[in-house]
């Protein structure tokens, strides 16, 4: 147990307090299940790029890069420099395939590009992985506050889960995004300051840099040992499985995305994350390892070399190097991280089972506000279901270790039915089930016969416990895309109009589905203009022929009205369609549900930007 103040207390509590406010505030906003599910596809890029930031440094990326960074050195970062590969096939190929073809989960691609049985085998791995990671992201901040709160594994962890389902009950999508604006901003912060403060507890970076092993400084593990730890095992795991899962596969990343007032802003979001905040995170999520394994140098006895065990290096290091106060608001970045992504994954879990299990079963057509509600209670029940998986992954040892095998095993089938899907136009439907039942096949033999991995292991020692769980990634990836490619060239392709805009080289077709009818490439300016509301049906809005004129944009076209106050970011604001113009220059007219959904406020003028 450590030696925890007062002070930290009350910083963590007023934390939880601040979250459990943001998800009753923002909860007003979400009327409609594209509400509470993709923010009503409205926010502008530096608040989606924030809340991808705060997506992806979650709670087990400070636990298990820290254990390995104390561990292995600046190697532990590695996995973070790995999502530039596959950046340019996801920002023009994935991401506007899943926004112009309107898609509510990815599951749904499934049956577009293939058909409803794909759909369902989908279904059920996208499931089982989105319940897995925030199984594994319950069971990582349980480990971090154990020791903060003195209670035990589980109650501990049931106590975060109550406090994560009320909130993404009630708030959704938009919540999640408007939270992780903050979070994201927090934890960066507060990795970065536990650095420094590591940093000049040691004496300097001179000190720092003196203390650390040769071999700790290198940037890259060793290619093909130890066989917790290494470079091949590593790369096939996270820089592949791991990394185009959560780029291309995770719905909740995907959500956010899915949450852009457009393409080009989810472009912009996705390079600015990875150009500029990535590198960062590297080492706001590794540095507490690095500084331990310093101070254990000159220290042995304050952090021994053979300190067990190595998922609380974290948390030892906080309370070591910082003082009361500081230290409760780095323990309570921590549960921000956790809290962030585990909000997103809640709200995706339950998106797919809506949009993939309850609405295909249940063929009568309910309302908006019937889905709301199921949508509501069904984050409950993914939460308790996520609990329910907690003790399988504590049992591998570390969250690293944890994380790992559930990468390497679960995803492979989801990642090559996608990229062929997108790449490959004659990859057919029953290839791509089978890639799902025979490469399943081949993983779980995998799983009970590691001598059949052994062939892809590039030298890697097998531990006897838990053989080949990184390089494991590698044979599952293999008899997947074999099974895909040779049952492709025994069956037969989909016709090319059947799968129009769902591959890469027919993006041009999904833009033309997503505005139904040409799109408008030409550039103007965005006129401001004052709303009234007429009696108009559907998305259409009238404007005048001039701010017409201004915008380049004729009447059919796609516009986008958003509050004029740049600092909400896009949150009242609306997706609509011209018709016939006015005279009534500065003047845009609106039906009273459009007004309520671009949720605008009377008298704030709004910018008017033609979308295509």
């Amino acid at each position: 147990m450590l030696h925890i103040y007062t002070i930290d207390y009350i910083v963590i509590a007023c934390y939880f307090l601040v979250i459990l406010s943001f998800g009753a505030y923002f909860g007003r906003y979400a009327k409609t299940t594209s509400d509470f599910f993709f923010g009503g596809r409205r926010f502008h890029w530096w608040l989606i790029c924030m809340s991808i930031v705060a997506t992806g440094v979650s709670s087990h990326s400070f636990i298990k890069y820290s254990a390995m960074g104390f561990k292995y050195g600046f190697s532990s970062s590695m996995a973070y420099m790995n999502d530039w590969f596959f950046m340019p096939l996801f920002m023009f190929g994935w991401l506007p395939i899943v926004y112009y073809t309107r898609m509510k989960s990815i599951p749904e691609y499934f049956e577009k590009r293939f058909n409803p049985t794909a759909r369902k085998l989908a279904t059920v791995v996208q499931l089982v992985y989105m319940l897995g990671y925030i199984s594994i992201g319950f069971l990582t901040l349980g480990v971090a506050l154990r020791n903060i709160l003195g209670l035990s594994l589980y109650p501990t962890v049931l106590l975060v889960a109550v406090v994560v389902a009320f909130y993404v009950r009630i708030g959704g999508e938009i919540c999640d995004i408007f939270l992780d604006l903050i979070q994201g901003i927090m934890l960066t912060i507060a990795g970065l300051l536990l650095f420094f403060l590591g940093i000049a507890y040691i004496g300097g970076l001179d000190q720092f840099w003196a203390l650390l092993p040769d071999s700790f400084k290198l940037p890259l593990a060793d290619f093909n040992k130890p066989s917790d730890f290494n470079f091949v095992g590593i790369f096939w795991q996270d820089g592949i499985a791991g990394s185009v899962g959560f780029l291309f596969l995770n719905q909740g990343l995907i959500m956010r995305f899915m949450s852009c007032k457009s393409v080009n802003e989810g472009r912009i979001a996705a390079t600015t994350n990875v150009l500029i905040f990535l590198p960062i995170s590297a080492i706001v999520v590794s540095n507490a390892g690095w500084i331990a394994k310093a101070i254990s140098a000159a220290h042995p006895e304050i952090i021994p070399p053979n300190f067990a065990p190595l998922d609380d290096i974290f948390v030892k290091v906080n309370f070591l190097v910082t003082q009361p106060g500081i230290s409760g608001f780095i323990a309570a970045a921590l549960i921000a991280a956790l809290l962030s992504t585990v909000d997103s994954l809640i709200n995706a879990t339950t998106a797919i089972f809506i949009f993939d299990v309850y609405k295909p079963f249940h063929k009568k057509e309910r309302s908006d506000a019937f889905y709301l509600k199921a949508a509501r209670w069904t984050t409950l029940i993914v939460t308790a279901l996520a609990v329910g998986l907690v003790p399988l992954f504590h049992s591998f040892g570390t969250i690293y270790k944890a994380h790992g095998w559930f990468h390497s095993t679960v995803i492979p089938p989801l990642v090559v039915a996608v990229f062929m899907g997108i790449l490959w136009p004659r990859f057919t439907s029953k290839a791509a089930v089978w890639t799902f039942i025979g490469g399943g096949a081949m993983i779980v033999l995998g799983q009970f016969f590691p001598q059949l991995v052994k062939p892809f292991a590039h030298g890697t020692p097998a531990d006897p416990n838990q053989p080949y769980i990184f390089i494991g990634a590698l044979y599952n990836l293999v008899w997947c895309s074999v099974i895909g490619f040779v049952v492709t060239l025994f069956t037969k392709s989909k016709d090319k109009s059947a799968i129009d805009g769902l591959t890469l080289w027919s993006i041009k077709s999904a833009k033309r589905m997503y505005k139904n009818g040409t799109p408008n490439e030409l550039i103007g300016k965005k006129p401001v203009v004052n709303w009234k509301t007429a009696d108009l049906t559907g998305d259409a809005v009238r404007m005048s022929r001039n701010d017409m004129k201004t915008m380049q944009a004729f009447p059919g076209d796609l516009v986008y009205l958003c509050d004029k106050r740049w600092y909400l970011g896009g949150l009242k604001s609306v997706h609509a369609r011209l018709a016939e113009p006015h005279d009534e220059d500065g003047v845009v007219y609106l039906s009273p549900d459009m007004v309520k959904g671009g949720l605008f406020t009377p008298v704030k003028p709004l910018y008017a930007e033609k979308e295509m």
